[in-house]
């Protein structure tokens, strides 16, 4: 069998509990390289195979799994974060199914999440946003036009950049032209979950500014969006005046509809 395994965002502690089971009785780990935090490599059982999937190539990693299966060994294909984001596993997948090698996946904590949590942020925040954007930067691998920053940036919804760190100077020059204001709220997430983290906030027009100074060139989230912001409306889950499944509406309580600010400023994080 071979298991796809979500490492988790930097931290060897934000590995899921079934894939820690899983990597510890793996008889071969190929992992992605430097992206996956060695000290998750130190949980393996003696005599497990490594494998670095940098220096491979999908046809090696696919006649890899091919020959451990084939041995009746226990495969772990490790990936960070959460494996559906920006993983390359489909091809990997379609590959193992035209083999007849069974497979499955193991959910992992993706790093938008790790962002999130470092700024201590929600991106769905009512009156804000209800959306958040997953995407990248054309670079090597394109986008399709029909996805491009510009596009995306009409809505104004959370959004969380991957693989774009380096290319801060045409994220502000798309999502401004798109629609985003100069002064949206934004920051650089970098290393999450390494012991050299950093978290910037700073405005949408900042962002090249920040990167340079700081020397973030990879490895890197770009967040933007109101949800950065001091301003939202209340839950309306938890208002008095709110009815729902399981508790009825207080009659004396004003239902609020938003508008206003809520005063949970968070503090600034760098």
């Amino acid at each position: 069998m071979v298991y796809f395994v979500g490492a988790g965002s930097g931290a060897p502690d934000l590995i899921t509990v079934r894939g820690q089971r899983l990597l510890s009785e793996a008889d071969v780990v190929i992992y992605a390289g430097s992206l996956v935090n060695p000290e998750l490599l130190k949980s393996v059982k003696t005599g497990c195979e490594l494998y670095d999937s940098a220096k491979m190539t999908l046809e090696q990693v696919v006649e890899r799994m091919k020959r451990s299966e084939e041995k009746h060994l226990m495969t772990v294909r490790l990936h960070t974060g959460d494996p559906c984001l920006y993983g390359a596993i489909r091809e990997q997948m379609d590959a193992l199914r035209r083999l007849r090698v069974p497979f499955e996946v193991c959910p992992g904590v993706s790093s938008f999440q790790a962002a999130a949590a470092a700024l201590q942020c929600e991106y769905t925040l009512p009156g804000v946003s209800q959306t958040v954007i997953l995407t990248r930067c054309p670079g090597r691998t394109p986008v399709p036009e029909k996805e491009s920053l510009a596009l995306l940036a009409s809505h104004r919804a959370s959004m969380v950049l991957f693989l774009s760190a380096g290319k801060e100077e045409q994220v502000v020059r798309e999502l401004v032209h798109g629609g985003y204001p100069p002064d949206t709220p934004a920051a650089i997430c970098y290393h999450l979950g390494f012991s050299d983290e950093l978290v910037i906030r700073c405005r949408l027009d900042a962002l090249p500014g920040c990167a340079l100074q700081n020397g973030i060139k990879k490895t890197a989230l770009l967040l933007v969006g109101g949800f950065l912001g001091d301003k939202y409306d209340r839950s309306k889950l938890y208002d008095p005046g709110f009815s729902t499944g399981y508790r009825l509406p207080d009659p004396a309580a004003h239902v609020h509809t938003g508008g206003g600010s809520d005063s949970r400023e968070a503090d600034p994080v760098s």
